[in-house]
């Protein structure tokens, strides 16, 4: 080993990009580090408009739902999701071959992409949010796919940039 560490700490002083950190803490409502089945509670109902009229039957699904959601990211089993967890549920790792594993981001993205073509542009980000009943202008449409600064519409890698600023 070379005494001066001059090429044994190569690269050891980079830190590692993590675009999803930004959503990562605001689902850890109790800053702990972890995402647990009270912090997506309190998350879920608080953006919930439902909420504020819910059913014991709607508060007993929604139960589920979040039980689902940490039961499907928690790979040790300790009722937590850990950053590298959700990190891993969310992006999977990229293939060699420049796609990515198959994660939750991906199979929204591809069900955005419409057309098949590796973007989202104006016609599928339209067709998707009416699929999926949320109302939006064309000019909010348009300055949606602006905010990834594309005229031709939204990569994949640029939709994981946009998350990570809206959610910051």
């Amino acid at each position: 080993m070379c005494p001066s560490r001059r090429y044994g700490g190569v690269g050891a002083g980079k830190k590692r990009e993590e675009p999803l950190r930004p959503a990562f803490e605001v689902l850890d409502m109790d800053g702990d580090g972890r995402i647990g089945r009270d912090d997506l509670k309190k998350f879920y109902f608080a953006a919930s408009e439902a909420a504020a009229t819910a059913t014991e039957e709607w508060v007993e699904e929604e139960e589920v739902i979040i039980r689902s959601m940490i039961a499907a990211a928690d790979a040790d089993r300790d009722g937590f999701v850990a950053f590298e967890e959700f990190e891993r549920v969310l992006l999977r790792r990229r293939r060699g071959d420049g796609g990515y594993g198959g994660g939750v981001m991906e199979e929204a993205f591809r069900e955005m992409d419409r057309d098949g073509d590796g973007k989202v542009g104006f016609e599928d980000l339209r067709g998707f949010m009416e699929g999926a009943g949320l109302e939006a202008s064309d000019d909010e449409i348009l300055a949606m796919i602006t905010v990834a600064g594309r005229s031709g519409g939204v990569r994949f890698d640029d939709l994981l940039k946009i998350l990570a600023v809206d959610l910051a």
